[in-house]
């Protein structure tokens, strides 16, 4: 059976790839010829696996939402990254490849959030290990999450408001790219999901394993068997998803559930819903779905969400849904928004807008009461309170 997983070539079936500008062929190929090496080292997993038990404080707990799970008619738990150090999943990548940008002799580090908890998990780790840090932010995301932009600068890191196009996470990727052209030979680019040129997709996919490697032992603790029936995560660009699928991806057994923004309505045009909407196209390095025009111009996304307002799609997602391996689901923003006051109230846990999504599609799925139901919290809901309260 052919894999879902990454080719050696860098590609998921037709997509994927690594399309750069020239300047930035030889950073990008020395990573290439060099993670897998450094990331299956001896040395690498030991300090790796510290970090993420002492530091990020994992395994996060696989918690079984019992009210949840009356309503819903299945058995319900919810894999809580919520609960790791920074208050997200963002922080098993961010930690993983500062080991590699240190084993590759690079002192500067860069970028690009949205939500901000990559940018806050990119600061954090730079200070751990005493590294300059710049993160690129859309100036409309500065604004919404203002918080994170404060934690980021008092962790040490220069935060620069991105002023072109919509001002959110495309254009903020844009700058972060052009930095990194600008300094091929001392800087290295945290890219924060499962988007870019190969070999960045697969890297950070590898780092999220760690996610589905602790459910397959969790699950065998709580339910006497290493699957679950369903995976519910959402995407964006699509790294917590990832993790959360890795190791069932090629496993039959196991449906596959990703929720993408669908913002005011995917026939509105206020939308960030790449997988209904997307036509094949390359996008910071990548080739995969983009919501673009007819004459390939990329639109301009929109959601809710800062982590999810992305106008393309990780290649391994946009191949899990060509390959209909995964079924995708559109939620719109008051989907999210009633979900995400939901899970608060009945189980006393505020989830970040981004996982929200991925709550609001169990109402759009049907299961049998012995259904194992694993649905990801990818963040916590602390940035979200302004739009949480102005919603209620």
């Amino acid at each position: 059976m052919k894999s879902f997983l990454v080719d050696q070539d860098g590609y998921y079936g037709e997509f994927g790839g690594a399309f750069v500008p020239e300047i930035l062929h030889r950073c990008v190929e020395e990573l290439r010829l060099r993670y897998l090496a450094v990331m299956e080292s001896a040395e690498f997993r030991q300090e790796y696996d510290r970090l993420l038990r002492d530091y990020v404080g994992r395994p996060s707990p696989l918690y079984y939402a019992r009210r949840m799970a009356e309503k819903y008619g299945c058995r319900l738990y919810l894999k809580r990254e919520d609960l790791n150090h920074t208050g997200a999943h963002k922080i098993n990548n961010t930690i993983g490849q500062i080991l590699i940008a240190r084993r590759m002799g690079k002192r500067r580090v860069i970028a690009e959030t949205g939500a901000g908890q990559h940018g806050v998990a990119t600061a954090t780790v730079c200070a751990l290990m005493d590294m300059e840090c710049v993160v690129y932010m859309g100036r409309t995301d500065v604004e919404r999450q203002h918080v994170n932009v404060e934690k980021m600068r008092m962790l040490g890191a220069t935060v620069v408001p991105v002023t072109s196009g919509n001002m959110t996470l495309k254009d903020a990727t844009n700058e972060a790219i052009r930095d990194w052209c600008c300094h091929p030979d001392d800087t290295y680019y945290i890219i924060g999901s499962t988007v870019g040129p190969h070999p960045y997709p697969d890297m950070v996919a590898r780092l999220q394993s760690v996610i589905s490697e602790e459910i397959k032992r969790q699950l065998l603790e709580h339910e006497g068997r290493d699957f679950p029936d369903y995976l519910v995560a959402c995407v964006g660009g699509g790294s917590n998803a990832a993790g959360t699928i890795y190791h069932y991806v090629d496993d039959e057994r196991v449906r596959i559930v990703l929720a993408e923004a669908g913002g005011k309505g995917v026939e509105t045009g206020m939308t960030a819903a790449t997988i209904q909407l997307g036509r094949m196209g390359i996008i910071h390095g990548a080739k995969t779905y983009v919501i673009q025009d007819n004459d390939g111009q990329i639109e301009e996304p929109y959601s809710i969400s800062a982590g999810l307002d992305y106008p393309g799609i990780g290649p391994m997602h946009a191949n899990l849904a060509a390959r209909r391996r995964a079924t995708v689901l559109p939620i719109n923003d008051d989907e999210a928004l009633a979900a995400a006051h939901e899970l608060t109230r009945m189980e006393g846990i505020i989830p970040a807008l981004e996982s929200a999504h991925a709550l609001g599609a169990l109402k759009k799925m049907t299961f049998a009461p012995d259904d194992v139901v694993v649905l990801t919290v990818s963040g916590r809901g602390d940035k979200d309170m302004e739009r949480y309260l102005n919603s209620d």
